[in-house]
């Protein structure tokens, strides 16, 4: 069916005849002849039976056009043929094809009156189209007729004229179109010269002349490469505004938003200048960093431009940490002044602007200018707080990039002192307090303060087991703001900066960081200026003061030319006047006029080159916790703890009496004895006297137990130390074996023990100085430990004279054989004697003996 349909469509209006006989060979076996139409329509057939017979029929022969029917039916036949069936199933077939061709003649025959009606209409088409040609043929004569009988003369004349008219109009138009094409070659020359409001005002004047001749195809170009001009013009302009942000130029930075004002871009020039600042931030930190990161490098194969600034940060090495620093911050405050200075331009043209605007001459004009600088006032103060922020951010990348734990002390308060001033930059900025930056600086502080206090904590345990206990020869007025790590506490400025700029910075003072630097300079500079400042010289030379005074006083002194003789006898018989027979050496004079003059130099304080050390690492305490208070409770408790330990040392080697006395025994801490580690700490006196006071005995566990490290502890007291807490102590000191505290010619170490005991004294004196300091740095929920510090450890320090000197007077002389004496003694008075009695006389002689030992 579908076959048929497709010829008839391919092969026109034909009538049924005529479509039969164009049939393929195939399809004429498949049509009946018409012998055999007619006699099908002259057969009456049931329609119902026909319909059922062409439902019969199956769906493969409807299927496609390249159906092959006759293989079909070969291959449904049988492998065993019977003709009877066979010739059935043909007449089967034969009725299918008799009911379709049946059924396509009378679909034929119905549409035969269509096809003739539509034939009709074709021709009466085509003799209408024949008469339309014959009239377009007349009138294109008559149109000819009529032009050739026409004036052509007179109409040729006002053409002409018309023509003449036209042609002056577009020489005009040339003179014009002329100019504007000379104009491309001034807007670049005044794109070189930086004069962007002229050319964006010449290439508006340009583009509304160029819209009154927009009907020449040239102008339409011209016009086109005018708005391509501007563009450009705003490219450039964009770039111009991007380098006000690092370093900003009033001139300049006026000129371009004067040309964003002709664009009625002011707004948009806001947007763009704050992405440009965020910009110029990571661009100047990352090219920062990225020069020192690749300087340290080397020739080494690492992608380092294509890292994040936060993983580039890691490999700064320690050695260029700080020059690193240094030159960031310095970038960092380029970026922000030029900030600061475009706010102060927009207040300047604000208040310049005002005065203009109260004229009213164009209210909508001012009203869309108040509102752009209300934008932009609004946009630059929140602005103040998200350039800021950035710059924390990138600060903190920086700070947390590297591990300072092993930093040297200075350069860590170099540090510290760079990002407290980075900070003051931010508070006089936008008023912050710079929480990421002190959160950040203050975990490197606890890090490294940490490791740099267990470190000093060893090297005082050095120290100690290294300290002969003599005399550290000091002027008599020194003090420990002579000292350069306490010069920072009698000046108001940060403590690397030299004294020399001292007065500078004080008049200063007043003044902030961005009117300092408004015109040059920068903040920063003066870091590597002030780190090697030379300390005063608080020793005295060979032992005295360098003063030229006592020098004379000294060789005076020193000289015997004007003692009289009888003052350089060792003794004179008051009655007599005589010398004994044996003098004294001239030596032994000399030493002794040199012993006079130390004892009258009661004013030089008595201190050890270790207590000297405690003192300057005190200070250096005192400038970290000045830099950044956050971590001053944990200096401050380090502090006490140098202290402590000091205390601890100084009672372990001279306060206990290891030798054996007349007294009763004791247990005496230090020793391996049997007994608990309890019982160790109640063992510090070494004799029943009651000589350590039961203060100083708390204190004395209390250290014992919070930072001594015992390194052999009894297992009965079944406590396990862990490698935690062992990290937290230090091991007990041993005194130096330098240091003999058993002859008795030196009276048991009574120097040493004099030395030490007066060095821990003024130690605690120092401290009681700074009680006051401490106590401002200090936050208020810790006071109490601070009070409690100096009540029950500082100033039990003079309470250590008296067990440490006892032990000198209770072996200085043998008790027992003086009590002999004594008892020998027959105290009659009936008799008053001539000499002394026989334990006077030993006495004197033992005491003249120690003395001369001195």
């Amino acid at each position: 069916m579908q076959k048929i349909k497709s010829l008839m469509t391919r092969q026109g209006p034909k009538s049924p005849q005529e479509s039969l006989s164009d049939l393929s060979p195939v399809e004429n076996v498949r049509i009946p002849s018409k012998e055999e139409l007619r006699e099908m329509r002259e057969q009456p057939i049931d329609p119902q039976a026909e319909q059922e017979i062409i439902n019969s029929i199956e769906e493969v022969y409807f299927s496609n056009d390249s159906f092959d029917i006759v293989e079909h039916e070969l291959e449904k036949l049988p492998p065993v043929l019977n003709l009877q069936d066979i010739e059935e199933y043909r007449d089967k077939l034969k009725k299918q094809q008799a009911a379709v061709s049946k059924k396509v003649a009378d679909l034929i025959l119905e549409k035969q009156p269509s096809y003739v009606k539509e034939l009709d209409r074709v021709t009466s088409l085509q003799a209408n189209l024949q008469l339309g040609a014959v009239i377009c043929t007349n009138a294109r004569r008559q149109l000819g007729f009529a032009k050739e009988g026409f004036t052509q003369a007179s109409l040729g004349l006002l053409a002409n004229q018309r023509k003449r008219h036209l042609l002056t109009g577009l020489l005009k138009s040339l003179r014009t179109i002329k100019t504007l094409q000379r104009t491309d070659v001034r807007l670049s020359e005044m794109l070189e010269e930086e004069d962007y409001p002229g050319a964006i005002q010449l290439c508006l004047e340009c583009q509304k002349a160029a819209s009154t001749f927009k009907h020449y195809s040239c102008i339409s170009e011209l016009n086109s490469k005018l708005q391509d001009t501007l563009e450009q013009i705003e490219e450039q302009l964009d770039v111009a505004l991007s380098k006000t942000c690092k370093s900003f130029d009033i001139n300049h930075y006026t000129k371009v938003q004067q040309a964003y004002t002709l664009l009625g871009k002011t707004q948009t020039a806001m947007d763009q200048l704050h992405m440009h600042f965020t910009q110029a931030i990571h661009n100047t930190v990352f090219q920062v960093v990225l020069g020192y990161v690749e300087l340290c490098a080397g020739n080494a194969d690492t992608k380092f431009q294509k890292m994040q600034y936060k993983d580039l940060c890691t490999h700064i090495t320690p050695d260029s940490y700080i020059p690193c620093l240094s030159d960031l911050c310095k970038a960092l405050w380029e970026v922000v002044l030029s900030y600061h200075r475009t706010m102060e331009w927009h207040e300047e043209y604000d208040n310049e602007e005002t005065v203009p605007a109260s004229d009213g001459n164009s209210m909508g004009g001012t009203e869309e200018s108040n509102f752009d600088r209300s934008y932009v006032r609004k946009k630059l103060e929140h602005g103040l707080t998200r350039i800021w922020q950035d710059v924390q951010l990138k600060a903190k990348a920086y700070l947390l990039g590297t591990d300072m734990s092993n930093f040297k002390y200075d350069d860590f308060i170099f540090v510290l002192d760079v990002i407290n001033r980075l900070m003051l930059v931010g508070e006089e900025f936008c008023g912050s307090k710079s929480e990421v930056l002190q959160e950040s600086i203050k975990k490197q502080s606890v890090n490294y303060f940490k490791n740099y206090h267990r470190t000093r904590l060893e090297e005082l345990r050095m120290f100690l087991e290294n300290e002969t206990w003599e005399l550290c020869p000091v002027k008599s007025n020194f003090s420990i703001v002579q000292l350069h790590e306490f010069k920072f506490m009698g000046q108001s400025r940060s403590p690397s900066v030299s004294p020399s700029k001292h007065s500078a910075t004080t008049s200063t003072a007043a003044v902030s960081l961005f009117e300092q630097y408004h015109n040059g300079g920068n903040p920063f500079e003066m870091q590597t200026e002030s780190k090697d400042e030379e300390t005063e010289d608080v020793l005295a030379s060979n032992g005295y003061e360098s003063d030229e005074l006592e020098k004379c006083a000294y060789q005076d002194y020193d000289s015997d030319s004007d003692v009289p003789e009888e003052l350089k006898r060792d003794y004179v018989d008051e009655q007599t006047g005589d010398a004994p027979v044996k003098s004294v050496s001239r030596d032994t004079l000399r030493s002794r006029k040199k012993s006079d003059y130390s004892l009258n130099k009661v004013n030089a304080p008595i201190l050890t080159n270790t207590t000297l050390n405690i003192i300057r690492l005190v200070g250096k305490y005192l400038q970290m916790m000045n830099i950044l208070k956050p971590i001053a409770f944990d200096v401050i408790h380090c502090m006490s703890q140098l202290f402590d330990y000091y205390l601890y040392a100084v009672y372990t080697f001279f306060g206990r009496n290891d030798m054996h006395v007349p007294n009763p025994p004791v247990s005496v801490p230090g020793k391996e004895q049997s007994t608990p580690r309890q019982t160790t700490v109640c063992s510090y006196e070494s004799s029943g006297l009651g000589l350590i006071s039961s203060r100083l005995r708390t204190t004395l566990n209390r250290i014992q137990e919070s930072l001594i490290y015992l390194e052999a502890v009894p297992e009965t007291t079944g406590s396990h130390v862990t490698a935690e807490e062992r990290k937290e102590k230090v091991p007990s000191p041993h005194l130096s074996q330098l240091v003999v505290l058993t002859a008795s010619g030196t009276l048991y170490g009574l120097a040493e023990r004099v030395v030490a005991t007066e060095s821990l004294v003024f130690l605690a004196e120092q401290f009681e100085c700074l009680q006051t300091h401490l106590d401002t740095m200090i936050p208020a929920a810790k006071k109490p430990f601070l009070q409690q510090f100096y009540s029950q450890t500082v100033s039990t320090a003079s309470e250590l004279r008296k067990p440490i000197y006892w032990i000198v007077a209770a072996k200085a002389i043998d008790y027992e054989q003086m009590l002999l004496l004594m008892a020998g003694v027959k105290w009659d008075i009936k008799e008053i004697m001539s000499q002394h009695n026989i334990y006077v006389d030993v006495l004197l002689k033992l005491c003249k003996c120690q003395e001369m030992q001195q």
